[in-house]
């Protein structure tokens, strides 16, 4: 390995130490959180969201929420990719999902690569922009292939890309490469103004590689760092929401996707710090009713 590798493997070892030691800082302490006096009764995810990561780290895989916190917005649709992505999705359920968006005001629609020409054409004029997956969802393809792919939906009217790492690599600790993988997507992606989401499949991690693979997403210039496929053993969880943005710091994009299926569930994910939310259940979160994108994304 060459000396910067060796630079660049030590510094990602010296950070996540950090970010662990930090997490872990309150293991042993008392249920009660010290940081509000104890004044939020557990609730501390919407009320002390400095405080999130503590909670989490001492054991909790899902942290309660109130609705008292401010910083919560009463809008949640703005945060909403509004997401269909099983494989027998058809046109008619692709014309549903756009309609929903414009009705609801969503941040977005997140389709597989083939229906992008059609959503785009739905939605415009209508400032919703559609979003499109790359590599997905396995991330297994070359650096190459997801560039090609993410350049070829981007032309074909897609905003944002959620493109897969390369998971095996990471886990054989082929740092370069997963950076690498992330950078060429990135470059796709910026040269068009379009936005680069990077997908973890924290499921498939442990603490550890969650922190290393939001750091080289941070260093390859993504835009977001996302937590799941949807399609992985298990999706967004509040502790890794809470990892994932002490990780990247407070600037970078942090998307929750996987199984949110309920307002108080988008709730504690923004309050643990995601900016963005991957639901195909987006009609129902906002308005308690049913809607066409139904799965488990």
């Amino acid at each position: 390995m060459t000396t910067q590798t060796d630079d660049r493997a030590l510094l990602i070892e010296a950070i996540t130490r950090e970010v662990m030691a930090t997490l872990a800082a309150s293991r042993g302490s008392s249920a009660v959180c010290d940081g509000c006096g104890g004044t939020c009764s557990g609730a501390c995810a919407g009320q002390c969201a400095p405080r999130v990561a503590e909670v989490v780290a001492g054991g909790a895989s899902r942290v309660s929420y109130t609705g008292q916190a401010g910083h919560v917005p009463d809008d949640l649709a703005r945060y909403i990719d509004h997401t269909l992505l099983k494989p027998d999705a058809c046109s008619a359920d692709i014309d549903k999902l756009c309609a929903e968006a414009v009705e609801h005001r969503f941040a977005s629609v997140c389709i597989n690569p083939f229906w992008v020409p059609r959503a785009a054409a739905n939605l415009k004029g209508t400032g919703i922009p559609v979003a499109s997956v790359v590599g997905f969802p396995f991330g297994a393809t070359s650096a190459e292939i997801k560039a090609h792919e993410a350049r070829q939906v981007i032309r074909a009217g897609a905003r944002e890309i959620d493109m897969v790492i390369n998971i095996g690599a990471l886990k054989s600790r082929m740092f370069d490469v997963v950076r690498d993988d992330i950078a060429r997507v990135s470059d796709a992606c910026h040269e068009s103004g379009a936005l680069n989401k990077v997908i973890l499949e924290t499921a498939l991690l442990d603490d550890r590689e969650k922190v290393i693979a939001s750091r080289l997403a941070k260093e390859a210039k993504a835009d977001f760092v996302k937590t799941s496929t949807g399609y992985a053993s298990g999706g967004a969880t509040v502790f890794d929401v809470a990892l994932m943005r002490e990780a990247v710091g407070p600037r970078m994009g942090v998307k929750a996707s996987g199984g949110i299926r309920t307002r108080d569930d988008v709730e504690e994910m923004i309050a643990a710090g995601a900016t963005r939310i991957g639901a195909s259940a987006g009609v129902k979160i906002v308005t308690g009713e049913g809607g066409a994108a139904s799965g488990r994304y």
